[in-house]
C-alpha cells in the first residue's frame, strides 16, 4: 500500500501516540479507554514503555502510519508465567477515518507474524465487543475463532457489554 508503513515506534512517537489515543478513545466504546486517553501517562512514561518495548521478543507494540502521521496501533503480548508462555493476546485500534483501508489487515499480519516468529507463540487469543462485526470479521478473515463470551467485561455508560473471547492456534 503507498504511503503505508508499520513499524515500532521510538519514544520521539510518545506524544503524537498519547495525542491519538484521546482521538480514538473519543470515538469508539470498543476500547479500555476512552476520549481521555491514557490520562495518567506522562509523555516521559510512554517514551520509557516505548523504548522498553523495543528490542522484546515476547512483546511488541506498532503503529501504522499513513502519509507519515499515526493512523493506528496495534500490541502483542506474550504470557510470562511459564506454563502460559506458548500463548499471548493482541489488541489494535485504528482512527475512524483510517478504517476500511486495509490498515487493520496490515497490523494484523505483523502482528501474527511477531507472534509465531519472534514470540514463537503457539496460540493468540483475543476479545471483541460481541456487536463489533468489523473487528470480528477482520478476526475471523485471519482464522479466529469464537471460544466463549466474557458476559459484562466493560461497563459504558451504566450498561454491562459482552464481549467475544477469540482465539488463534498458529
Amino acid at each position: 500500500m503507498e504511503g503505508i508503513t508499520i513499524d515500532r515506534p521510538t519514544a520521539a512517537d510518545a506524544q503524537e501516540i498519547l495525542d491519538l489515543m484521546k482521538i480514538i478513545g473519543g470515538e469508539s466504546d470498543n476500547l479500555t479507554f476512552d476520549g481521555r486517553g491514557f490520562y495518567n501517562t506522562t509523555v516521559e512514561d510512554e517514551a520509557r514503555l516505548l523504548d522498553e518495548k523495543a528490542s522484546s521478543d515476547r512483546e511488541a507494540f506498532f503503529v501504522v502510519r499513513k502519509d507519515a502521521r499515526i493512523a493506528g496501533m496495534c500490541h502483542y503480548t506474550a504470557c510470562s508465567k511459564e506454563r502460559m508462555a506458548h500463548r499471548g493476546t493482541i489488541g489494535i485500534c485504528l482512527r475512524k477515518s483510517a478504517c476500511g483501508q486495509g490498515l487493520g489487515t496490515a497490523l494484523m499480519e505483523r502482528l501474527l507474524d511477531f507472534a509465531r516468529n519472534t514470540a514463537k507463540s503457539e496460540i493468540v487469543s483475543l476479545e471483541v465487543r460481541c456487536d463489533n462485526s468489523n473487528a470480528i470479521h477482520l478476526y475471523e478473515k485471519f482464522g479466529f475463532e469464537k471460544v466463549g463470551t466474557f458476559r459484562g467485561f466493560f461497563k459504558v455508560n451504566g450498561k454491562l457489554v459482552d464481549f467475544y473471547i477469540m482465539e488463534k492456534f498458529l
